[in-house]
């Protein structure tokens, strides 16, 4: 969440900023602002009323030992006067900081100043092209229908099981999602991510944290009974790794990289849109996570969206870069880039990847921090990005490289696939 300092030193700022977001942030940043000046005052009244407290408590010291009994009396009057004010005081505070909080917590991040304005994915700007342009005749398959032909993907065995959006990979479908994830992660563990294995469950603390709660919750899978959630991403598990942490400057940047399936109601979706693996309920993914330094994560987004870039390069497949307008970014992001791939039998883009830098917004509800050279802690910045989320890229392979003779495994796939077609 936004930090108290940042809003009080820039409330116009702020509330212009959110704007871009079409968000009206003026009604609830003053009434922060207000709230935070009487927490402020209340407490400067508090600390006089300590003082006023430390000196009768040796007046009445003093008194007792003169045989000023009376006077001592009314001075003990005063003071359980004062306790009280004091305890009103308290109550108010708690108030005050508690109706801050709540405010807080429902204020997206503040975009930064490269994000363009703009209200939904029409308006996201893109930004580089890259990739192979497939040329697909006229019967060219969707990959559901690819997937049902070899026998890759049994849908309605996944609505038998569970429901729609939980598919079933069968023989090599099976195969080529065990290949991508170990393709993805040994490119991250090149690039220098140590690799974590987390739970697919967290608490509520570390929806909290990285933002998925309260913002998300009815996107989320919710364990009623443990009051636990299972994760949409694996970016929850692993930043909460860092909540309550305090990091020595020379131990950054924290870069992990970690596999998870990830779970996702996607109250809402309906239409062609969701047809096959466009859109799922459970989906694999590797996932980079980044700690950094403020004046460092301008690069290090630079580096993760080349990461990214790579990995798409190396699957030869064609994509594109959009930069995400106010409208489209996620209640958390201060920016975010999208990685999109070519599908040609369904003749659109299809997200594969969402790379973003949330400045200290996550940070400050994780208390993640480092000790810098002045010895005094500061607010970490935190990134992370889809390297690669594989639903939608297993559509792009199986349509782009669909061929009479079966289906092509781009040719850094195959050590991992142990095959170079499917047929």
């Amino acid at each position: 969440m936004l930090t108290l300092q940042f809003i009080n030193e820039n409330p116009e700022h702020v509330i212009e900023r959110l704007a871009v977001k079409n968000f009206d942030a003026r009604e609830p940043i003053m009434r922060v602002v207000e709230l935070d000046k009487q927490r402020r005052a209340a407490q400067k009244m508090r600390d006089d009323n300590a003082s006023q407290l430390n000196k009768m408590a040796a007046q009445i010291g003093a008194l007792m030992k003169q045989g000023k009994r009376d006077e001592a009396e009314q001075a003990k009057e005063q003071v359980a006067a004062l306790k009280a004010a004091n305890k009103e005081i308290d109550d108010r505070m708690t108030a005050a900081a508690s109706e801050i909080t709540e405010i807080l917590l429902s204020v997206p991040n503040v975009p930064y100043e490269g994000v363009p304005a703009g209200r939904s994915a029409e308006d996201n700007v893109v930004e580089k092209t890259g990739g192979p342009e497939p040329h697909l005749g006229d019967d060219a398959l969707p990959h559901w229908e690819l997937a049902k032909k070899y026998n890759l993907i049994d849908f309605d065995l996944g609505v038998k099981i569970t429901g729609a959006g939980f598919p079933v990979y069968v023989g090599k479908g099976a195969k080529l999602q065990r290949a991508l994830i170990q393709f993805f992660l040994d490119e991250a563990s090149r690039a220098g991510y140590v690799e974590i294995e987390p739970p697919l469950v967290v608490n509520e603390a570390s929806g909290l944290g990285t933002g998925q709660l309260p913002d998300k919750e009815g996107q989320m899978y919710h364990c009623q009974v443990d009051n636990f959630y299972l994760i949409p991403t694996a970016e929850v598990p692993v930043t909460n790794m860092y909540r309550d942490v305090i990091i020595n400057q020379e131990d950054l940047p924290k870069k992990n990289c970690a596999y998870s399936a990830c779970f996702r109601r996607e109250a809402g979706s309906y239409g062609k849109d969701v047809r096959g693996l466009n859109r799922l309920h459970q989906f694999d993914k590797v996932e980079i996570v980044r700690i950094e330094r403020p004046e460092d994560s301008y690069a290090a987004l630079e580096e993760m969206k080349d990461h990214v870039q790579g990995l798409l390069e190396k699957l030869e497949l064609p994509w594109h870069i959009l930069r995400l307008c106010g409208g489209d970014m996620s209640f958390t992001s201060a920016i975010t880039f999208d990685f999109e791939v070519w599908s040609a039998a369904q003749k659109r883009w299809l997200e594969v990847s969402s790379v973003s830098n949330f400045e200290t917004y996550q940070a400050n509800r994780l208390k993640c921090r480092y000790r810098g050279d002045d010895k005094k802690t500061h607010l970490c910045h935190t990134l992370n990005g889809s390297a690669l989320a594989l639903p939608r890229i297993v559509a792009a392979l199986l349509e782009n490289n669909q061929t009479p003779e079966g289906i092509r495994i781009p040719k850094a796939l195959q050590q991992y696939t142990g095959f170079d077609i499917i047929d």
